[in-house]
Order: structure tokens, then sequence, then C-alpha cells
């Protein structure tokens, strides 16, 4: 493929993003899937150009308008060339698959791009300089205060590849071993004591340990979510928002597959996306209960009372995701935030009656704002005496130091997780 046809690949999939109505990741495999004529070099090329693109929405975005330029695909991708050092007239050359040549509006914009733009950077507001959109600005300045440009600083590079341990197979050790084996190197994570952080770029799905089930993906704060349940083997536990199985693998490896643990969901094909990874970890604890089926909805109304552990994996904004999903800061592809907050409110009040005393009702969100985080675990409390907070060092007695306090929050600036929120409340026993 031509660097020219890879440009071209980069415009069209901006084109359809304008317009999709599912996240960023979805409609590049579906583009690519389609295309099987683009080799694996290519599409990483192809992928890493749009996103970094996404990632700077607002820059690019303000340069264009700064420039009183046109708002276009093209235009944004001649802004990520220029600041890339690559010059936009040796690519954009006209031809089949190739991108159309410069208009002379656009070869004006680049000419004044190239001369004027580190110049004119002292000039761009600083919420535009950390990606921070609008609409999250007021929040966020409020949470992070001081450190508000920090904070949104880290959440502009990739995310680092996070995996867990299976430790029903294999040790870190072994882990790391068997992975070494294929030319992927790995160091521990900080915080999670099954958690290896990949060294550079890494193609997981070609390795013995990730393909046999040794380790699995997973954001180290994910995995300390798991362990803040305490999960034990022979417990009774329900996760209940378990999508694809996440933490459901990471809380069956807790338990040594013994006990009982039931992934639920609203989502039937979410879950079914579950089964063959728990086959693949040795996992036969799980069982899965969809809620669309009304069997398993009367299952759970039965379940007063009877349960050690709920897990809710809360659906959120995921806005502590930004670093893996740039789009998510200027779009909303399901519920808006006052919704998800009534929703999450709404999922607590459901489930708040299963925990038997002296049992745990854990509540997370990979999202950084308070209203879906703190807010929602108080007001949850003032309404439910019977459940008291438990902090972080008594949930997880091993936990590092640096973990300690009443809520456990997570941020890349400050421990190179995704944005993870995660609170324990414990049922009274009387």
């Amino acid at each position: 493929m031509k660097p020219s046809a890879r440009i071209q690949a980069v415009i069209e999939i901006l084109g359809i993003l304008d317009k999709s109505p599912v996240p960023m990741d979805n409609t590049i495999r579906d583009y690519m899937h389609s295309r099987r004529y683009i080799g694996s070099k290519d599409r990483a090329d192809i992928v890493e150009r749009v996103y970094r693109i996404i990632r700077h929405h607002a820059r690019y975005g303000w340069w264009i308008a700064h420039y009183q330029a046109t708002a276009s695909d093209r235009l944004r991708v001649i802004t990520d060339m220029v600041h890339q050092g690559e010059y936009p007239k040796d690519l954009m050359v006209g031809g089949k698959h190739m991108p159309d040549a410069l208009t002379d509006d656009e070869s004006a914009y680049m000419d004044i791009l190239y001369a004027n733009r580190q110049k004119d950077e002292a000039l761009m507001p600083p919420a535009i300089q950390v990606e921070c959109p609008p609409w999250a600005e007021e929040k966020l300045h409020v949470l992070f205060g001081a450190d508000f440009i920090r904070h949104m600083q880290a959440m502009m590079t990739p995310a680092p590849l996070d995996l867990r341990v299976n430790s029903l197979m294999t040790d870190i050790q072994g882990a790391m071993k068997s992975l070494t084996k294929d030319n992927i190197q790995t160091t521990p994570t900080p915080f999670s004591p099954m958690g290896l952080r990949v060294t550079g770029k890494a193609f997981m799905q070609e390795t013995k340990a990730f393909r046999s089930g040794l380790v699995d993906i997973q954001d180290e704060g994910s995995q300390l979510i798991a362990l803040m349940t305490d999960a034990k083997p022979g417990m009774r536990v329900l996760d209940f928002c378990a999508g694809g199985g996440g933490k459901t693998l990471a809380l069956a490896a807790l338990m040594q597959n013994k006990g009982n643990i039931v992934a639920m969901d609203n989502n039937t094909r979410r879950l079914e996306k579950g089964k063959p990874r728990y086959r693949k970890a040795g996992i036969h604890n799980v069982e899965v209960r969809s809620l669309e089926d009304e069997q398993n909805r009367k299952w759970l109304r039965r379940q007063k009372e009877s349960l050690d552990i709920v897990l809710v994996d809360a659906p959120c904004s995921s806005s502590g995701t930004w670093r893996r999903n740039p789009d998510l800061r200027w779009r909303f592809y399901g519920p808006s935030l006052e919704e998800i907050i009534t929703l999450q409110a709404d999922i607590l009040e459901k489930i708040a009656d299963k925990v038997k005393p002296g049992g745990r009702l854990v509540y997370a969100t990979c999202s950084l704002f308070s209203e879906e985080n703190e807010d929602q675990i108080m007001q949850f409390l003032s309404r439910h005496p019977e459940y008291q907070l438990m902090p972080v060092e008594k949930a997880w007695p091993s936990a590092p130091s640096a973990l300690h306090g009443s809520m456990l929050r997570l941020t890349p600036a400050d421990h190179g997780t995704d944005g993870f929120f995660c609170a324990v409340m414990v049922k009274n026993l009387s």
C-alpha cells in the first residue's frame, strides 16, 4: 500500500467516524474487516494516525479556526501531517485510491501553519492544549483543582498494555518467562500483585501465553477493583454488570475455582463473549445469567440476603478511559450523563437487598466524575443506613499505602492506570 493510499484511508475513516453511531474502535474494525487487502503494517500506520488525530481533536480544530480555514477531514489530516514533520504536498497528489491534490486554500493553510504554529502555540487556551471538552471542563477543574493541567496531560498519551496473570495456571514469573519466549518484555505492575505491564508494542494474540490462557488483557486499575472485593474460595458472588467477563475472570482466579460466581448483564450478546474466555482460562465456577430472560430476573428477585459479594461495575461515562477511547471526550454513544447517573442509582437500589449481613456491595466505575462516584455512594448510604463504608486498607489489607483512603480513586497521572473509582460497602450484621 502506498503512503498516499494510507492517507486516503485515514480521510475515509474520519468521514465515517463523523457519522457513526458506534464507538471509534468498532468503526475502525468494521472498516478494516471489509478491506482484507490492507496489510498489517499499513493497518498499524492508519490506525495510529486516526487515533492521534482524534486525541488532538481540540488542538487541531483550534489551529484550523485560528487561521480561518474551513474545517474538513482533509484539513485535520493536513494539520496532523504538519505536526509530524511531513509535507502534505508530497502525499496528497491525486490518483486512484489516493487523496486529491491540495486545493489552493489547503495549500495556503499548510504554509501558514508551517510558518506560524510554534509562535502561535502560546495563544492556545489551556483547556484546548489538554483536550478537555467544554462540557467536562468545570467538573474536572473542581475535581483536580490546581492539578488540572497535570491530570489532563496524563490523559492525552496512549495507555500502556497491562496483563493479568491467571493464577489458576501460572504465577508472575511463569507468565513472564512464557512471554519472553515470544519476545514480549514485561515488568510487574506497581500495585496489582497479579499484573504485568508490556514494554513497547505487542500483538498478544500471537503469543502462547495469551492463547493458552496464562494471561488476559486487563488494565491494572480494573485488577485492583477485583482485589477490593476480597473474594475467597467457597463464596457466592454476583458480578452484576459483567459484560464480557473481564472482572469475572479475576474474581474466579481469586476464588481458586471454588464457590459460585453468577455473571449477569442485561445484554445476552455481551455475556456470551465471556464464555470462551472462561473456558480458555480453565474456569468452571461461573454461571452466566442474562437479564433478558425472565427466568433470570425471577432468580435475581429470590436472592434476598443470600450473596457474600455483589460487584456492580456500573455503566458510566467512561471518562476514565479517554486515553484508550479519545472519541468519548466528544461524543456520548448511549445515554446522557444525567441518564447514566439515574441508571446507576437504580441499579444500586435493585441489588441492595441481595447482599447478606456481613457481606459486601462493591461499586465501581471507569469514570472521573464525582456525580457518578463519591456523590452516588453518599446518596446511596443516606438511603441505606444498613450499609457502612469500608476503607480501602480494610477492604484490601495488603493494599499499598498510596491507595489508602475511604474510597479508591485512580488516575493516569497518579497511578499510571485508567481512571477508576471503587467503593466497598458492608451490610450490618444486625
